[in-house]
């Protein structure tokens, strides 16, 4: 996966700081999503690979483009801005390459067909809500 620049901002997540790895809520149109947050470089670089499946979505921080290389399942990539307003949905079969999104900062996956049901699709906003730390 590509990644640039630093860890983003949480303030579409409802407080001020950096993200972090670890889990949280996505409010989407359709309701709520178990969420994992890979924010550090390593979790960002796994991603999910190695998987056979997500409960939820995974929001990976920042970055602009991701690939699907070494997957064993299609997902669907969401491509959010700085404000998280979805840029672009895509489906994404195992080995391919994503296009960089210039002005993407983060990106969703999800299992493949999630995303619709869910109602993400260009110009939506969601909310990213991390857990907070025992």
């Amino acid at each position: 996966m590509r990644s640039r620049g630093s860890a983003g901002s949480a303030g579409s997540a409802g407080g001020a700081g950096r993200w972090r790895d670890g889990s949280g809520t996505l409010a989407v149109p359709e309701g709520a999503v178990e969420l994992e947050i890979a924010a550090s470089y390593r979790a960002r670089r796994r991603g999910l690979l190695g998987r056979d499946g997500i409960t939820g979505a995974l929001l990976i921080t920042p970055t602009n483009s991701v690939h699907t290389f070494g997957m064993r399942f299609t997902i669907d990539v969401a491509y959010l801005d700085r404000d998280f307003t979805v840029l672009d949905v895509v489906t994404m079969k195992p080995g391919r390459l994503g296009m960089i999104r210039p002005r993407g900062r983060h990106v969703l996956e999800a299992a493949g067909g999630a995303m619709a049901g869910w109602g993400l699709r260009p110009g939506v906003r969601v909310t990213a809500v991390p857990s907070r730390a025992a």
